[in-house]
């Protein structure tokens, strides 16, 4: 299995100024006790939403005894971010949080997260150096990379054999995969396109065909979400649900479960951790789901990421030390992984970004997949890590900009959905005293 080191460079390196471009994010490493002064062990909380991170808790509580953690699972997305946002406004957050990479910026931007490069810094920098960028905004260290998600395929073995198409290798061959699917069954199609957007799932389709997103140039920022790349990935969107050779059924919705249950879609663009879902919510379909790269515009192998976590330190936490501590066992242990991948019933397949920890989580989740997928899940999404495509940033509004995305997407499609998020994008940089260019 191949190690991950070439995610592009997404963040912004010290050179491009902290104060510019940060804002009011950029003072000292917040303090804190490592382990119990008095006796008792520190108590740290965590939330979190992935997969297996109570079996992880409980798995540290059992083996340490200076530190001790309390989690509670919050809901992924949205509705999560605005409550670790709440509880920081508040004075009562959580001393450890799940934080996807696309997030931490404006996390970070917001003054709404510790400073962590005296305390993680240099298990950071143990890291791949494409990975550290994630988490080291304005070149301080803000999290601790989690998992790497470069976006594949996952097709129906039998429904494809049955429609007479082989696995796509470009956008053109998916097309017309897209219009043979159809036509062999009228009551399945190649796979569901979410109504009203998936902010993530949209995203890493641009930056696969060369989008930006948002960029630096001096001292300010540049805003190339509406770029040609992604209008070209609009368009071809738009134009499979125009047709009808897609379902559009809403995203993580009952009908797009049922639809796969039913043997309605032949496929789903997923990450590495999509894996373990579809286990959970079809394993009655076991031995009938392979994995493939993601289909390219030119046949070039391309992709881009949906999703990815780090781990961070909300602003105004008492126990910095200790939660660091906790976060470099539960990112670099191999027991940490192990945990996480302990139960069966709902496995978790996330590829760790730690490449040490690769070859532990393809061993335990074999084991717990046992023969779900015709193919190996971990080989596959490890040999698409080299080729994330380079150049995509993530900028410190991206709040702003999946809310503007989501309304226009749902009312006028994906063309739609780019335009309303440029323009949101350039608003909330204005609003926020952020400069801008050109």
């Amino acid at each position: 299995m191949k190690p991950a080191h070439r995610i592009p460079r997404l963040a912004l390196t010290a050179s491009l100024g902290c104060l510019a471009l940060l804002a009011t994010a950029c003072g000292g490493g917040g303090g804190g006790t490592s382990g119990a002064s008095d006796g008792e062990p520190v108590t740290l909380t965590m939330w979190s939403w992935m997969v297996g991170t109570e079996e992880v808790v409980d798995q540290f509580n059992a083996t340490h005894k200076d530190i001790k953690v309390e989690y509670t699972e919050i809901t992924a997305g949205t509705d999560g971010y605005s409550k670790i946002d709440s509880a920081i406004k508040a004075g009562s957050a959580p001393d450890v949080v799940g934080m996807e990479y696309a997030m931490l910026p404006e996390f970070a931007s917001q003054g709404n997260l510790e400073d962590l490069t005296e305390h993680s810094g240099k298990l950071v920098k143990s890291f791949p150096e494409s990975l550290q960028s994630l988490v080291t905004p304005g070149g301080r260290t803000w999290g601790v990379p989690f998992d790497v998600t470069p976006q594949l395929l996952y097709y129906r073995t039998d429904l494809f054999e049955k429609a007479g198409v082989e696995v796509p290798r470009t956008w053109a061959e998916f097309e017309k995969a897209a219009e043979k699917i159809k036509a062999a069954d009228k009551g399945t199609r190649i796979l569901n396109t979410p109504k009203g957007g998936d902010i993530p799932f949209i995203n890493g389709l641009a930056w696969q065909a060369g989008s930006q997103g948002f960029g630096v140039e001096g001292d300010a920022w540049t805003v190339d979400i509406d770029d040609k790349p992604a209008q070209k990935v609009a368009g071809f969107w738009d134009g499979l649900v125009r047709h009808g050779l897609v379902l559009n059924h809403p995203a993580w919705s009952e009908e797009e479960s049922t639809a796969k249950k039913k043997n309605q879609v032949a496929a789903f663009i997923g990450a590495p951790w999509s894996g373990a879902g579809l286990i959970s919510q079809t394993p009655e379909q076991k031995g009938k789901w392979a994995v493939a790269p993601l289909p390219t515009w030119d046949g070039t192998p391309a992709t881009g990421t949906w999703g990815g976590t780090s781990f961070a330190v909300p602003k105004g936490s008492e126990h910095t030390e200790a939660a660091t501590e906790f976060i470099e066992w539960l990112t670099t242990d191999p027991a940490a992984m192990k945990a996480r991948l302990a139960d069966a019933e709902a496995p978790s397949s996330v590829l760790p970004a730690d490449p040490g920890l690769q070859k532990v989580a393809a061993t335990e989740f074999a084991r717990a997949a046992d023969g779900y997928f015709a193919n190996d899940l971990y080989q596959v999404a490890a040999d698409q890590v080299d080729t994330v495509v380079t150049g995509w940033t993530w900028g410190p509004v991206q709040g702003s900009v999946n809310e503007a995305f989501e309304s226009a997407v749902a009312k006028g499609g994906w063309s739609a959905g780019f335009e309303a998020a440029q323009q949101a994008a350039l608003k909330a940089l204005d609003d926020r005293g952020l400069k801008t260019a050109g």
